[in-house]
């Protein structure tokens, strides 16, 4: 497992510096932006409209045809100003590259120029109630049906499934074999169809964002099938390399640390001077990582235990960002009544449990990661 040093070239850092002003102009420096971002549909073809949408798409379906290390930069810019990118996101970072690469040329065609557009919306469709990240052991099943596939099951933790059109499912097409990866294969289904039900799975303060997705022999036409029946665990994890080392794996909770140094700045002591010291220097880390592994996918590599390193490294550390920061402020008390940094702080705290479980948990990550490491 080897991450190659690299740096952004002068065009790349001119397309962040683009991107930087773009961010200014939209919200300015003092706006109270949530953590994780918002659903906004129409900032995203505003986005869309710069080309910052669907980067990796071909011209000849629609996209820009950038690289994903010009995408990475972007992400990474919207990401740590709070942008409200949730609407494009799952689209833009694993559907796309899904169908670019697994697609029909019919599906090519009829998805990724409207994702490139910012106006077709995807979620993913693989936790299910018994299967956590062991998703070896999803029972959400597709049978043969007369022209497509009659699908029954339940997904859950399907994010923003209640305002998304389409959810790249896992599902079971045969029973597995010696190898439990064997039988599952990839659908593309209209969650607004027949059969399909999005229920609301609300956190602690009332906020939706998760749903159970109820398939009650739903009917997905055979034109929706991504890839080769039976291809679903390969293709998924070639897909997972991109979800799992993107800097939204490590920049989620960063906006809480803008927020406390907006308002403490350097405290007048050496245990906050340190910390900061700490957290500034892991952040410079994972995005050297992070921009590696963009590097090994532009070189069409398939960094997927590189991938999971990152993403384990990641979420664990911002889960200790807002650990770190609520010990800090206990440190430098300001008597000045809520603001946008305890908005944030209480929010990311409420949040945080689940950086760790999304995209594979920790012990799935270090599994795989530790195969490569003694092949």
């Amino acid at each position: 497992m080897r991450f190659r040093p690299t740096t952004l070239t002068a065009s790349e850092q001119r397309l962040r510096d683009e991107v930087r002003t773009f961010l200014t102009a939209e919200f300015g420096d003092g706006v109270e932006r949530p953590v994780g971002g918002a659903f906004d549909q129409d900032f995203s073809r505003r986005l869309a409209a710069r080309g910052w949408v669907g980067m990796t798409i071909p011209t000849e379906y629609g996209g820009p045809g950038g690289t994903a290390v010009q995408r990475f930069v972007v992400a990474a810019e919207l990401l740590a100003s709070g942008a409200p990118i949730t609407a494009h996101w799952v689209a833009d970072r694993q559907s796309a590259p899904s169908i670019l690469t697994h697609g029909t040329e019919e599906q090519k065609r009829r998805f990724l120029p409207a994702i490139a557009r910012g106006e077709c919306t995807f979620s993913i469709g693989m936790s299910e109630p018994d299967s956590g990240s062991d998703l070896a052991s999803i029972r959400t099943s597709a049978v043969r049906a007369p022209g497509g596939w009659r699908v029954t099951g339940t997904k859950v933790w399907t994010s923003v499934a209640h305002r998304t059109d389409y959810a790249l499912t896992l599902l079971r097409t045969s029973p597995p074999g010696q190898d439990r990866h064997d039988g599952m294969s990839q659908f593309i289904i209209d969650l607004r169809g027949p059969g399909v039900t999005v229920n609301p799975i609300l956190q602690l303060d009332g906020a939706h964002d998760f749903n159970e997705v109820v398939f009650d022999d739903a009917f997905v036409p055979d034109d929706m099938v991504l890839g080769k029946i039976g291809g679903g665990w390969h293709q998924v994890t070639s897909e997972l390399a991109y979800e799992r080392s993107g800097p939204d794996r490590w920049l989620s909770t960063y906006r809480v640390f803008r927020s406390f140094l907006g308002r403490y700045g350097l405290v007048d002591s050496d245990a906050v001077r340190d910390t900061i010291g700490r957290i500034v220097a892991r952040y410079r880390t994972l995005y050297n990582l992070s921009l590696s592994i963009a590097r090994m996918i532009d070189d069409r590599g398939a960094p997927a235990a590189e991938a999971a390193l990152v993403k384990d490294l990641g979420t664990v550390f911002e889960k200790e960002v807002v650990e770190s920061v609520r010990d800090l402020a206990a440190i430098a008390p300001d008597p000045r009544a809520e603001d946008a940094f305890t908005r944030q702080l209480a929010a990311a705290t409420l949040t945080s449990p689940i950086l760790t479980i999304r995209g594979g948990t920790t012990e799935i990550l270090r599994g795989v990661a530790t195969r490569e490491l003694i092949r």
